[in-house]
């Protein structure tokens, strides 16, 4: 862990485009840096790399991994993990439109989840997730168990109403009457989950990009929201 305690007198004189450039010439071209962003802190920036917040010096002469906190407040804060969560609330948004949406009440509030049709862990969760009120729930297929589970997720994405199709057959195991096939977004939701190192379901996180783990009970949701809030 790095504990940081306070601000740099001045800013560091590299600039992100020279980091990168630096960074670009030390690393394997095969690793990709997806952004390089100066931190409040002397001469220290942080490396989204290959999916991965790390650290480097403005020469880009070293970097490491680990977490940052800035104990100038009470309790310290986890500038790193704020900035984790930052990054999955961004993709996880952009992605809704492959995500099969539910509101419950107002939809204030915001779930993430990722889910296989066949895990039974994700049909508890189901039972949860019904006892829960004014809240919006995008829920990303991520089929992993087996090619049943593919097929079932396809039918659900292809039904005229996804969001029923889905609670049937989490709920009851009725399938689809449809049997149509379409266009879907398994591919892409795959591709996010192996950005966030999700590989297991289900998979939740709170609207503001928190991950509270596998299966929860509605209370332990509530509960994580009302953490969220404070």
């Amino acid at each position: 862990m790095v504990a940081v305690a306070g601000f740099a007198a001045g800013w560091a004189s590299a600039d992100e485009a020279s980091v990168r450039q630096a960074l670009r010439a030390r690393i394997p071209p095969n690793m990709v840096i997806e952004s390089v962003t100066r931190v409040p802190f002397a001469g220290l920036y942080e490396v989204v790399l290959d999916g991965e917040i790390v650290y480097t010096d403005e020469k880009a002469e070293y970097f490491f991994g680990g977490t940052i906190h800035d104990i100038r407040t009470l309790p310290p804060r986890n500038v790193t993990q704020e900035r984790l969560n930052q990054m999955v609330v961004n993709r996880l948004t952009e992605a809704r439109e492959l995500a099969i949406k539910r509101v419950r009440g107002n939809g204030a509030r915001t779930l993430f989840t990722f889910e296989d049709p066949n895990c039974p862990y994700c049909k508890a969760l189901q039972v949860e997730l019904a006892k829960m009120d004014n809240v919006t729930i995008y829920t990303f297929m991520l089929p992993i168990l087996s090619q049943d589970s593919v097929e079932k997720s396809v039918a659900v994405w292809c039904a005229k109403d996804r969001a029923a199709a889905w609670d049937e057959l989490l709920s009851r195991d009725v399938m689809p009457k449809s049997g149509m096939s379409c266009r879907h977004p398994l591919e892409q939701i795959a591709a996010i989950a192996r950005r966030f190192q999700i590989q297991s379901t289900p998979a939740i996180f709170l609207g503001n990009g928190t991950l509270i783990g596998g299966m929860r009970s509605a209370m332990d949701i509530e509960k994580a929201f009302a953490a969220t809030a404070r």
